[in-house]
């Protein structure tokens, strides 16, 4: 009898093998529906209010700067967003104002930060696929921010930013106006994400998780990029792999999955965000 040998796979075709097994994964996971649209608004304030409190647990927090925003499911030309003043570990979901494209708070008692209003305004005009936008003073993306570079794919995480992120190269970095802002969201194009110059890191997503967690993994990619680089030249992903990655890692939905633990967390260890 004959003996048919196996011939073994190659390096390829595991990485094919494994992308087409990740890609499946994350197709039978998505964000939830909703039957009504008040349904869908109270989600995203939820989640909007917890990522505060995981941006002010992971430092992100510095006196008044800093904002998410969450487009309102109904009234698509307005969104919610911190009020200005309230430290992130203390907003709730009763605290968050709405603004309109007039930066008029229509609901709420607080007011809206200018710099607020000007930036995520104009992301959420250019891009009516975003629902949320995120951007603090977090240390490693300010100081990243001032190297004048885009993140290198040196690791499988950073791989997710691979031809995904821009770097704003303004000077003005008090944003106020809304042409400013207006060059950001032009800079932004289809993007996840953007790097501001000598100001911070900027994200968008299609969900207030995705925006969440892409923020997240780009501060520590930025941390991770500076330790590499502190003792030597980082090895790069080529590419082709680097491609790949972001194509499992770097989805919708991949974004959105990774930010489910870190929601599970901050809700047990807070549950009065959700008043």
């Amino acid at each position: 009898m004959d003996v048919v040998k196996s011939i073994p796979d190659t390096e390829s075709d595991l990485a094919i093998r494994k992308q087409e097994a990740y890609e499946s994964f994350f197709k039978r996971r998505a964000p939830p529906r909703f039957a009504t649209l008040e349904q869908e608004r109270q989600h995203r304030k939820e989640r909007l209010a917890a990522g505060f409190r995981i941006f002010a647990e992971l430092g992100f927090s510095e006196g008044v700067a800093g904002h998410i925003t969450a487009r309102d499911p109904e009234f698509t030309e307005t969104f919610w967003v911190n009020p200005f003043g309230i430290h992130f570990a203390h907003i709730t979901v009763s605290d968050l104002i709405r603004v309109d494209c007039s930066g008029d708070v229509i609901e709420g008692t607080m007011p809206v930060n200018v710099a607020a209003f000007a930036i995520h305004h104009q992301i959420h005009a250019a891009r009516p696929d975003v629902v949320a936008a995120a951007h603090a003073h977090s240390i490693y993306g300010k100081a990243w921010s001032a190297v004048g570079r885009l993140l290198d794919p040196i690791t499988q995480d950073a791989c997710a930013f691979y031809e995904d992120h821009i770097f704003f190269n303004d000077t003005r970095v008090l944003i106020t106006e809304a042409s400013e802002a207006a060059r950001i969201a032009g800079g932004l194009g289809a993007h996840k994400a953007a790097i501001l110059r000598n100001h911070g890191l900027l994200t968008v997503g299609e969900t207030v998780d995705e925006a969440v967690w892409w923020f997240i993994s780009m501060e520590r990619c930025c941390q991770a990029q500076f330790l590499a680089e502190s003792v030597g030249t980082p090895l790069q992903v080529d590419p082709a792999n680097a491609r790949a990655a972001r194509a499992v890692n770097g989805t919708p939905t991949a974004g959105w999955f990774q930010c489910q633990p870190l929601w599970q967390r901050i809700l047990r260890q807070h549950p009065d965000l959700l008043e």
